[in-house]
């Protein structure tokens, strides 16, 4: 099939490039195509170029030649490992080529195939580079400075000719750990470090009262900033706990102790909720998806940082007068720690939840924008809108690697696309080779805000994968535009939209991004469909078989079954005959070779007697089959060729009873009483009525249920965006007709009273026709005995003579076949059904039948009409008037 596609690929672009007329090129391709399927030309003979190769190094070592023989053999032995289908017209392509090779080949001539080799560099030392850098020269670079007590800036020491001290560990690395102390080098340091230490006392603090109550440290406003700010920077402090609780034995001077727990409860509070931020990033993430969302947190936090650092600049390097105040530094930060917020109550709610998947951040991002957005906080709306667009941007990779090249990321657990294990047939691709992920619960593997956009995402995937079997993914690069819409917070939400919902303008872009990469696959499938494989060709060809659009040629193929049938011959269920049959009469609208047809095994079950008399035995297992490319299969399934094929049997079945009344059978009119004549016109008009029952159906199906709903499906397969949309086009037109022709399971009663109606024609036929053969018995018979009682006798001799030659033609019938002999003799008598009875009794108890089944069949559509609200009530309505044109009141 491979071979086949991409030959079919190749003749597509030479057809396009000959022959500019669309409307010819499928029957110049086809005609091509079957050219080059049976073409002559064999491949070449890998057994005569091996011949030639062995005879070409011997004769090399005849002329003396051995270093070239030599060579010769070591170039095929190297070859060998590389054989691959197309290696024997390779050497039989240069073979072809070659000019006395003997005499003209020159071993020189190889050295110009070795490559040389390269020079290696000389390995490159710190002593080079110090050399090249001039580091040898700079003296000071090779000085260690000692930071020990006593020691000064004097005091180093030259260790230059210990230049390989580099890669080894100092020896002054084994002193004992610093401590402040050491930092302080100068009697104004040690002052220093006294005022330090006596500033950071209150850490160390735990007297107690007399009464051994806790005595409340007290410490002052600068202090408290200070350790609040490092706690919301996610760092340790004295005040407050590892859980970011304010420690309850310090207060500020000169304020009550619910001022102080008031005002550390809320920077508590703001630490409590950072810190599940903080501990989400140092968490290490698996999934792309949460490493950008982990990565983006971690630049909100150093934002906040960078923040807080720059009110401990104000505090520490002080240029001009700076009031502290704890309610200010709260409301400064305020705008900076909403956002965090938002993200922090995301993070706890995943945690919360029980087997999140990847995507969850995702939809919390999307619901988080969305409510800042309608509060107004600008701030907010637009920190946590970047952080959805970049997290979005990563979900958006497999996806656009499905859309643009058909594939899928290998362990990808956050995609709602799967592949099968399996590979399935070409024609079932499209349905059954991807499926989208759903939960046990039944909800697609996807985010909320995607939903609306899933299927045209599946589509063109599947549309990609289609046309890479096709051998034409190289021709959407002509669709494709030059650069796809940016999918970032600045461009989805400018400033200018501030105002319109989240929601909109994010489905807005994001319907943008997928139509410039649904449209490139869709259009070069559908196109394709239409051009290369021919589906509107496909399907009017299917409709001539199925749906007897041409009337001509179905009813040369009826005619021909039911001669078969009439004729009591079983030689038309052998499938080879009735595809012989089918081929011999649509030949002329379709291609013969594609068409077969058979008869199911429930169609043996009945005899050649049964079968004649019953609509119901051996017509509805008869099948045609006609083979179709499997891109066409794609939008044409198996289940709609069993809707074809269940119309197609329903009108073979209604020209069966019209072929049998279209030739009535006349019967001898005798006595006097006018009863011959009676029954006669009592045949005629029941005959008549069943005429124009059946046409009426026909009529019905043909105007009002098929020639509308073909038209419809041309139009649809138009306007269809996609594959998709074709199938739906299609599978929609199979069930209307399937339903406006009383062919579902709804209208089962109903369709069954038509059928009734359909078998009292044969069963009128039959009674007519064993009529017949009795009023012809009976004049045989009498003229049989006014021969024998005229006075006129034939002579003995003749007499014996007549009688020998029936005895010859009884010996001759006893030769023939007994049982096809007794079905004859049984169809001449009529069906079983009506055996035995007079018939005027029988042609009064089939027209009193027919306006029974009429009536129900009338009033059962009338009914099933007013109490659907289905599209194809008011077909059934009018169906229904029609019929009730022929009910007597």
């Amino acid at each position: 099939m491979a071979y086949l596609a991409e030959l079919g690929a190749l003749i597509d672009h030479l057809v396009a490039a000959l022959i500019d007329i669309p409307e010819v090129r499928y029957a110049h391709r086809e005609s091509v195509l079957r050219r080059l399927r049976g073409h002559s030309f064999t491949r070449t003979n890998q057994f005569e170029v091996e011949d030639r190769l062995r005879g070409l190094e011997e004769r090399f070592s005849v002329v003396g030649r051995d270093a070239l023989a030599g060579a010769f053999r070591q170039r095929l032995d190297a070859l060998e490992p590389h054989r691959n289908q197309f290696s024997p017209e390779v050497l039989h392509f240069i073979l072809e080529l070659a000019d006395q090779p003997a005499q003209n080949s020159k071993l020189s001539d190889l050295d110009a195939l070795v490559e040389p080799e390269e020079d290696t560099p000389p390995p490159l030392t710190w002593r080079d580079i110090a050399r090249e850098d001039g580091w040898k020269q700079e003296r000071d670079i090779w000085r260690f400075a000692d930071y020990s007590v006593g020691s000064s800036d004097e005091e180093e020491v030259d260790v230059e000719s210990e230049t390989e001290s580099l890669t080894t560990a100092s020896s002054t690395e084994d002193q004992c750990e610093r401590t402040a102390q050491d930092l302080a080098v100068t009697p104004q340091g040690n002052d220093l470090l006294q005022q330090v230490e006596n500033a950071q006392s209150w850490r160390h603090d735990s007297a107690a009262d007399r009464d051994r109550r806790c005595k409340k440290t007290p410490i002052s406003t600068t202090q408290l900033l200070r350790e609040a700010l490092f706690m919301l920077a996610g760092l340790e402090t004295t005040l407050f706990d590892p859980e970011c609780n304010p420690v309850p034995r310090y207060q500020i001077r000169a304020i009550s102790w619910e001022s102080y727990k008031a005002l550390v409860t809320s920077f508590a509070e703001c630490g409590r909720k950072l810190a599940p931020l903080r501990a989400f990033t140092k968490n290490s993430a698996q999934s792309p998806l949460l490493q950008v969302f982990q990565d983006c947190l971690q630049k909100a936090l150093h934002s906040l940082d960078l923040e807080l650092s720059s009110i401990q600049t104000r505090l520490v390097a002080v240029k001009e007068d700076v009031v502290v105040s704890l309610m200010g530094a709260l409301g400064e930060l305020g705008p900076k720690l909403a956002p965090l917020y938002v993200l922090a109550d995301i993070v706890r709610q995943v945690r919360e939840e029980r087997n999140p998947h990847a995507f969850r951040y995702l939809e919390l991002l999307y619901d988080a924008v969305g409510i800042a957005q309608l509060q107004g906080d600008g701030d907010t709306y637009r920190l946590l809108g970047t952080v959805f667009f970049n997290c979005f941007q990563v979900y958006l990779k497999p996806i656009r690697l499905w859309m643009e090249e058909g594939k899928l990321l290998p362990g990808d657990r956050t995609f709602f696309v799967s592949e099968s294990p399996t590979k399935l047939p070409l024609s079932q691709i499209w349905k059954g080779q991807f499926n989208l992920l759903r939960s046990p619960e039944g909800n697609l593997h996807a985010p909320r805000f995607l939903k609306p956009a899933i299927h045209r995402i599946f589509t063109a995937g599947k549309s990609i994968v289609v046309l890479k079997h096709m051998k034409q993914h190289e021709s959407t690069k002509k669709y494709r535009a030059t650069a796809e819409p940016k999918m970032d917070f600045a461009t989805v939400c400018p400033d200018e939209l501030e105002l319109a919902p989240f929601g909109e303008l994010f489905g807005a872009a994001f319907q943008a991004w997928i139509q410039s990469k649904h449209h490139t696959a869709a259009a070069t499938l559908r196109e394709l469909l239409f051009s290369s494989y021919a589906l509107p060709q496909n399907l009017d060809e299917l409709h001539y078989i199925y749906l007897m659009s041409d009337g001509a040629k179905s009813s040369s193929f009826a005619a021909s079954v039911f001669r078969h049938m009439d004729n009591l011959s079983s030689s038309w269920r052998d499938r080879f005959t009735l595809t012989e049959i089918a081929q011999e009469a649509f030949s002329a609208c379709v291609d013969g070779y594609r068409l077969s047809a058979e008869v199911e095994s429930r169609g043996f079950a009945h005899s050649a007697v049964a079968s004649r008399s019953s609509v119901r035995h051996s017509l509805p297992a008869i099948r045609l089959k006609y083979r179709l490319s499997w891109p066409v299969q794609m939008v044409v399934p198996e289940e709609g060729i069993q809707g074809y094929q269940a119309i197609f049997i329903f009108q073979l079945q209604a020209r069966r009873a019209i072929s049998v009344l279209q030739h009535p059978i006349l019967a001898l009119q005798r006595g006097d009483d006018g009863s011959g004549s009676a029954d006669m016109a009592r045949y005629y008009l029941l005959r008549a009525k069943l005429l124009w029952f059946c046409n009426t159906i026909t009529t019905y199906l043909t105007t009002l249920v098929l020639a509308p709903n073909t038209a419809r499906l041309a139009t649809d397969l138009r306007e269809a965006a996609d594959v998709d949309d074709m199938i739906a086009a299609h599978a929609a037109c199979v069930a209307r007709v399937i339903d406006e022709s009383c062919q579902g399971p709804k209208l089962q009663p109903i369709r069954d009273g038509v059928l009734d109606v359909f078998d009292l024609a044969l069963r009128l036929e039959d009674a007519q026709r064993a009529e017949t053969a009795r009023a012809q018995e009976e004049d045989m018979e009498i003229s049989r005995l006014s021969v024998m009682s005229s006075p006129y006798k034939s002579s003995p001799a003749k007499g014996g003579s007549k009688r020998r030659r029936v005895m010859d033609d009884d010996d001759d019938d006893d030769e023939d076949d007994e049982e096809l002999v007794r079905e004859r003799m049984a169809s001449r008598r009529g069906g079983a059904v009506d055996l035995g009875k007079p018939h005027a009794l029988v042609l009064r108890e089939l027209h009193v039948d027919f306006e029974r089944h009429l009536r129900f069949v009338a009033g059962g559509l009338r009914g099933v009409a007013r109490a659907s609200r289905e599209e194809a009530a008011a077909k059934w309505d009018l169906l229904a008037q029609m019929l009730e044109v022929g009910i007597k009141e």
